[in-house]
C-alpha cells in the first residue's frame, strides 16, 4: 500500500519533468498514431468522453456513491471498496483484495500554466507507452474536466502495482488544482478487476467554480 501511495507522489513529481524545455518553446503539442493513443493539442481539445461497456454499466449501476465533500467529488464503488482515510487534500477507499481508489489534490499558484504542464504529462505519458510500461494513453474528459488518462502494462514483479490513472487541472473555490486520480492492484490481479476500476473512473463527479 505505501508504494501505491508514494507513488501518488512520484507522478506529481514527474508532471514537471521536462517542464522548463516546454515553457522555452511555448507548450509545443505533439501527436501521435501509435496504437491506444489519442491526437494531442494544447490543453486536451479533441479530448475523448468515457464509454462504459455493458458489463461495465452493469458494475456502475449496482454501485454505490461516495463523497469526498472537501472537494466536491464522488465516484460510484462496488461492494467491498471500504473507506480507508479521507482528508481535505487525499481520499483513499479500498481493501487488497479488490483494489484502491486514491484520489489527491495539489493547489497550484494561480500563474501556474496548467495547460503546459498537461500536455507534458501527455507527452510523457505517450514516451512510457513506447517503452512498453503502458498500455493505452489517451486526452479524456470525465465529467467536463479534460485530462490524460493512462494504463500501465503488467509489472515485472507480477504482483507489484498496477494502475489505471487520470490526471487533470480544475479551478475550484478559487484554486488553481491539480487531480490526481488512480484505482490500482497488484499486476496479478488487474485484469479480474479491470471492468471494475473503469467503471469507478468514469463514474467521478468533479465540481467546478
Amino acid at each position: 500500500m505505501n508504494s501505491i501511495l508514494a507513488f501518488g507522489v512520484l507522478t506529481f513529481a514527474l508532471t514537471f519533468c521536462g517542464l522548463a524545455d516546454k515553457f522555452k518553446s511555448g507548450g509545443s503539442n505533439s501527436s501521435s498514431s501509435d496504437n491506444g493513443t489519442t491526437k494531442s493539442s494544447t490543453g486536451g481539445s479533441g479530448a475523448e468522453k468515457p464509454t462504459l461497456t455493458a458489463q461495465q454499466q452493469s458494475i456502475q449501476d449496482a454501485s454505490s456513491e461516495v463523497k469526498w465533500d472537501e472537494q466536491g467529488m464522488s465516484w460510484k464503488l462496488p461492494a467491498g471498496w471500504p473507506k480507508m482515510q479521507v482528508l481535505k487534500e487525499s481520499f483513499n477507499y479500498g481493501a487488497p483484495a479488490n483494489g484502491f481508489l486514491i484520489a489527491s489534490i495539489a493547489i497550484m499558484p494561480s500563474s501556474f500554466p496548467s495547460d503546459t504542464s498537461l500536455d507534458a504529462t501527455y507527452t510523457q505519458a505517450l514516451e512510457m507507452l513506447k517503452q512498453g510500461k503502458y498500455e493505452k494513453v489517451r486526452w479524456l474528459e470525465i465529467d467536463g474536466v479534460k485530462g490524460v488518462e493512462w494504463v500501465e502494462s503488467m509489472p515485472e514483479i507480477k504482483d507489484g502495482p498496477r494502475r489505471h490513472q487520470w490526471i487533470a487541472f480544475r479551478n475550484y473555490q478559487g484554486q488553481n488544482q491539480q487531480l490526481n486520480v488512480m484505482v490500482s492492484t497488484d499486476g496479478n490481479k488487474f485484469d479480474k478487476q479491470r471492468d471494475a476500476f473503469t467503471s469507478i473512473l468514469y463514474s467521478m463527479k468533479i465540481a467546478k467554480g
